[in-house]
């Protein structure tokens, strides 16, 4: 079988293209489910527009919203992470009678965190904190 180098190299960069166009028109459909401020009419025509004319529809949504997705993707992110350490907090000042083992205990995952502790020194002292 003749298979020149060349065209393996055509085949293997076509092939990633493809790859990325589709992961590129999913993270689109997916950005305009998740917006809300379009309203059901305007994700219909989105929809119909992406999937008729899907190379002309995905750079239009880029151009026309292409900002947006990175806002919304940003302020999506924040929101978790704000909706995690509420969480956090809340548990572990109700599992501890004492504020001072979540003082300690936060401390000690800044240790870790900043690389100070090892993860084995970590364990020992959350074991003596929580012993």
């Amino acid at each position: 079988m003749d298979y020149p180098l060349l065209d393996i190299f055509f085949t293997t960069m076509w092939l990633f293209l493809w790859i990325m166009w589709f992961f590129l028109l999913f993270r689109v459909f997916g950005d305009l489910f998740r917006d809300d401020t379009v309203n059901g009419w305007g994700k219909a025509g989105w929809c119909v527009f992406l999937l008729l004319l899907p190379f002309l529809g995905v750079f239009v949504y880029l151009i026309a919203r292409g900002k947006g997705m990175g806002q919304r993707e940003y302020q999506q992110a924040a929101e978790a992470e704000q909706e995690f350490r509420s969480y956090v907090r809340e548990t572990a000042a109700g599992a501890t009678p004492s504020s001072g083992h979540v003082d300690d205990l936060a401390r000690l995952a800044d240790l870790k965190k900043n690389g100070d502790i090892t993860e084995e020194e970590y364990q020992r002292a959350k074991e003596r904190v929580l012993a």
